[in-house]
């Protein structure tokens, strides 16, 4: 689906690869191995992927605690808490996914300066830009049931202020959190591509949703980060931090320890029979 935020459709296809990701963890927690096909019919590249199932002999335990992990997981806006152990938590990320398809850097601390001016360089580029910021409104509008964000996942006031790389949703100061105070530690990841293809996309949401699961196993609250990577201009910014590492910067993602007693509460999800057919 082709929006005004996202008018190539790169991040559609990355949400595709995230569910293809978090179907086969699924699958394989109830013992079917997947066979994935990508982009089978050249000539429609709409058709993201074909699956085959095969039954799996056994299942071990930590296939069934990652299927656990995907209802838990949230994408929670507020500042974080650095997160604990990192040296030794990396390479665990870094195995979770295919590496020779994305590649992953953890930006410095001191990038967050130029990373916050990435930030307000995208939203000074889109102040006028009315139909991106109609579509805002409407992907945030109360009472939808099945899309969109809910006003209480949201956040505002002093603790919006605090994550300078969030992208900025139309709230109200009701939505203002005890966290206010707290100012963002989260490490922040990018994932990136060689090239800038629909396949590419594709790889790269399998990869974020292998990362967001592993964090979320961890005990360690996340955010994706896309509006940044939607222009040329900031993607310039973010390839620069990493020295020139990350080719086509497609996600960043904040990871860190959430504030403690409240989860932010889960966003509506399409019905089963909008996303996925079964064919014989």
């Amino acid at each position: 689906m082709v929006t005004s935020a996202d008018s190539s459709g790169r991040e559609a296809i990355i949400s595709c690869g995230a569910l293809l990701d978090h179907f086969r963890v699924a699958m394989a927690a109830v013992g079917w191995d997947t066979k994935v096909d990508t982009f089978p019919n050249p000539n429609y590249l709409d058709h993201l992927a074909s699956i085959d199932f095969a039954p799996m002999d056994y299942v071990a335990q930590g296939r069934r605690e990652r299927a656990d992990a995907i209802p838990r997981r949230r994408t929670d806006r507020r500042p974080f808490r650095a997160p604990k152990e990192w040296a030794s938590f990396e390479p665990v990320l870094r195995s979770s996914y295919d590496s020779d398809l994305v590649a992953l850097e953890v930006l410095a601390d001191d990038a967050r300066p130029l990373l916050a001016e990435a930030a307000r360089l995208t939203e000074a580029l889109r102040r006028y830009d009315d139909a991106y910021h109609h579509e805002l409104s409407w992907w945030t509008a109360p009472f939808r049931e099945s899309e969109g964000i809910p006003q209480s996942a949201l956040v505002a006031g002093s603790a919006a202020r605090e994550v300078e790389v969030n992208r900025l949703f139309p709230t109200t100061w009701a939505a203002e959190r005890s966290s206010a105070s707290l100012q963002d530690q989260a490490k922040i990841i990018v994932l990136s591509t060689l090239e800038d293809t629909r396949v590419d996309a594709f790889d790269c949401g399998q990869a974020l949703s292998a990362v967001l699961l592993e964090c979320t196993l961890a005990g360690l609250a996340t955010c994706p980060v896309t509006h940044i990577t939607e222009l040329e201009a900031g993607r310039d910014i973010i390839r620069d931090l990493t020295g020139g590492r990350a080719a086509v910067p497609q996600v960043l993602i904040r990871v860190g320890i959430g504030p403690a007693g409240e989860i932010p509460p889960l966003t509506p999800r399409r019905p089963l029979r909008e996303v996925l057919e079964m064919h014989r």
